[in-house]
């Protein structure tokens, strides 16, 4: 392999304007193509199997409105003092207002709370479109089912809504699942964030513009190719909205990672006095097989998700996934040809005061990380176990691990999805903003219909219920019941499961009928439910998967071994941090976060597949130069130390950048984006810096020579991979030259 990705590299830099004018004219055909017949990002939380989901089939077969979308208007007067009871005016601006939703095109039904009014308010608050008090009037309007539906059907809402901004007589907000199906996430913050870190860290690095611009080049163009393929993409699979927001997050991260560690090897090699063309083919033949190998890891990690049974989860990992095959192949294709451009003027236009060393390395920070590989060594066991310590004390809040999925409430309180949501928890209770959908297959026994009814409203969880609607010719029966409770609390997911375990048996023994609960608020606790399931069998997929690749990368049974165990503990002390912030409180209002919420039940699962297969990146990175030396000295310790001083600053920097592109989406507002990108940057941070650099050392001097062995058996059975680039260098491994320092003692 390495042989092919010499060629393929020294080819690019040979002629660079055949490479750039190849992706060049990709990216045209991807753009125009996603421009005219692309498709449009649909969210849908679809999951086979789920009781939400047989209720969901159930109401869409009735032809019930409860299966599609809702949005909910929420109108107020102005004057604290005033009631719709009591204002003719602001009556008269309800009717109105409920008039022109009623004639949005995509609007199947909307509830009449003027109507209601108009017959003196009693019958308003007996079907719960007017708050006790008179002070809140709820328009609730139905749409079709979310495949039948586009971003504009949201738009032209909230153009009706943003029009009464200026109403001297109502305030009116608006919310609602049409909100969290087609309402755009924030983008270009976080991306802009993160690349003007990339550039101060690629600046410190390298000390040269032209170098630090290579990477971020490359990087951006990959990402825009990467995110505008979408559209296309969902020709195979459905891809969520918010897709494009993680996968910009990853990729962008990922991209100039892989580009650093190529343009740092070419650097040291140039300044060995090796022709351009040639540098740029080693470099490819060798950190670029590490950036196949580790992109392949991280590809395989992500693509595990299919393995959780969720077709949301498994579709987004899809578009992270070629995302990150597209840095790949722009990190060996298109990053040689900008090394073949710059030549040997890549350290041109260096900082002031500062010259960029001419081997990309600074001989000071080398010789203060063989100090400190060596002192790690030394002192293995101790560093060994207070880092293990310390990493479990980490990961020991997530034994309080709660799943489920942040509401609108949640959302800052500019938000009009907010302000919707708190009028309504304020007029009609906190169960108002996540009614259960109640679906009964009747079987053709409508007499359980009525007892189920009391049965539900008698259930002390349940605030209030309305009548029950049959459809005689679908054979079903739906009751809309309303929680006592928040539909994030654990109180509404109990009472989901109380309905379904004894109100319903109860109820239905001995008939044929059977209820499902069904709702936003049921989905994402089935959801939920669903994750815990699956998470045990995913980690194990994904783990097996990756031990298999490092078994072949590294010819040995301990190191991709110690690599999953030290991994996991990474993980495992980001998801900890998560509970302590989104759980607990701590430190939330440091991000804008007004409120505890429970983990997002598919975060768990998207940052242990990014972050196994990144850690992996690093692991790969550190231990081929590693393996580099003791292939060619046969000395464990001193090739650990040697492997640390030579790689340690990049990855460091490396993991410095992905850091701040993560942390960059914490400022966004929604609390999921937040969620997974304080989880990243956790993650990364623990595993560049303590895992990487004091626990990977201090494992590997305790295991010694045996962190190489593989059985003959099995040495036999695995393809011959060249992770060194032994083959472009002339069909021998070889480490490289450096000064003859000796390592200090003490």
């Amino acid at each position: 392999m390495s042989s092919l990705l010499f060629r393929l590299g020294r080819f690019a830099a040979r002629h660079p304007w055949r490479a750039i004018g190849a992706w060049v004219l990709a990216a045209v055909v991807v753009i125009t193509a996603s421009a005219a017949v692309g498709r449009d990002l649909e969210d849908t939380f679809d999951a086979p199997g789920l009781d939400s989901q047989r209720a969901a089939a159930l109401l869409s077969e009735a032809g019930s409105g409860d299966a599609g979308l809702t949005a909910r208007v929420a109108a107020t007067p102005r004057d604290d003092g005033e009631t719709f009871f009591g204002s003719p005016a602001a009556r008269r601006a309800l009717a109105g207002l409920q008039a022109e939703l009623s004639r949005l095109p995509a609007v199947l039904t909307a509830s009449d709370p003027a109507g209601g009014l108009r017959g003196g308010g009693r019958a308003a608050v007996a079907d719960g479109t007017v708050s006790p008090d008179g002070r809140v009037a709820l328009v609730t309007l139905r749409y079709p089912v979310v495949g039948k539906l586009d971003a504009g059907d949201l738009e032209d809402l909230k153009r009706i809504v943003s029009a009464r901004a200026g109403d001297t007589v109502l305030r009116v907000e608006a919310g609602g699942d049409l909100f969290m199906s087609f309402e755009e996430p924030e983008t270009g913050t976080g991306e802009l964030i993160g690349l003007l870190a990339a550039v101060v860290v690629l600046l410190a690095a390298f000390g040269s513009l032209i170098a630090m611009g290579l990477p971020i080049g490359m990087a951006l163009f990959g990402l825009a190719l990467g995110v505008s393929a979408m559209p296309l993409i969902t020709y195979l699979v459905e891809i969520p909205s918010w897709a494009p927001v993680i996968a910009s997050m990853v990729g962008l991260g990922a991209g100039i990672d892989y580009a650093l560690f190529l343009v740092t090897r070419h650097r040291e090699q140039l300044a060995a006095g090796m022709a351009v063309e040639e540098s740029a083919g080693r470099a490819v033949a060798t950190a670029g097989q590490a950036v196949v190998f580790a992109g392949g890891t991280v590809v395989v990690s992500i693509l595990g998700l299919a393995v959780a049974g969720i077709p949301f989860i498994a579709a987004a990992g899809v578009a992270i996934a070629a995302v990150v095959l597209i840095m790949v192949a722009a990190s060996i294709t298109l990053l040689p040809a900008f090394l073949g451009l710059a030549g040997r003027s890549i350290d041109r236009f260096g900082l002031p005061r500062r010259r960029a060393p001419r081997d990309g390395r600074d001989p000071r920070t080398r010789r203060r990380w063989r100090r400190w590989g060596a002192h790690v060594t030394r002192h293995a066991a101790a560093y060994a176990v207070a880092t293990t310590v310390l990493l479990l004390a980490l990961a020991a809040p997530v034994l309080a691990l709660r799943l489920g999925f942040p509401d609108e409430g949640t959302l800052p309180g500019s938000r009009t999805e907010r302000q919707a949501y708190d009028l309504v928890a304020d007029g009609f209770g906190p169960g108002a903003n996540g009614p259960l959908a109640i679906a009964v297959d009747l079987a053709g026994d409508t007499s359980v219909v009525e007892p189920l009814y009391d049965a539900v409203t008698g259930d002390p969880g349940i605030a209030s219920v309305a009548p029950p609607r049959i459809d005689t010719e679908a054979g079903v029966a739906v009751l809309l019941a309303v929680a006592a409770t928040a539909p994030q609390d654990d109180a509404t997911r109990a009472t989901v499961e109380r309905l379904r375990s004894e109100v319903f048996p109860a109820v239905l023994d001995g008939s044929p009928a059977r209820a499902h609960v069904g709702g936003q608020t049921a989905a994402f606790a089935d959801l939920g439910d669903r994750v815990k399931d699956r998470l045990l069998l995913f980690v194990t997929a994904v783990v097996l998967l990756s031990l298999l690749l490092l078994t072949v990368v590294f010819r040995s049974v301990l190191v991709p071994l110690k690599a999953a165990a030290l991994n996991l503990l990474s993980i495992g002390a980001a998801y900890g941090v998560l509970v302590m912030v989104f759980q607990w409180g701590w430190g939330a209002s440091l991000i804008g976060l007004e409120s505890p919420v429970p983990i997002v039940s598919f975060i768990p699962m998207f940052m242990f597949a990014i972050v196994f297969g990144l850690s992996m990146d690093y692991e790969v990175f550190l231990l081929s130069r590693v393996r580099e030396h003791y292939l060619a000295t046969g000395d464990n310790d001193g090739s650990v130390v040697r492997g640390l001083a030579g790689t340690a600053r990049v990855i460091t920097s490396a993991a410095l950048i992905m850091v701040s592109v993560f942390l960059g989406f914490v400022l966004g507002e929604d609390p999921t984006t937040k969620m997974l990108g304080l989880g990243l940057a956790t993650a990364i941070a623990v595993d560049a810096t303590v895992v990487r650099m004091v626990l990977v050392p201090a494992t590997m001097k305790l295991l010694g020579d045996a962190c190489w062995w593989l059985p003959a058996w099995l040495d036999r059975l695995l393809p011959a991979v060249d992770i060194d680039g032994g083959t472009a260098r002339g069909g021998r491994t070889e480490a490289r030259e450096e000064p003859k320092t000796t390592l200090p003692t003490g």
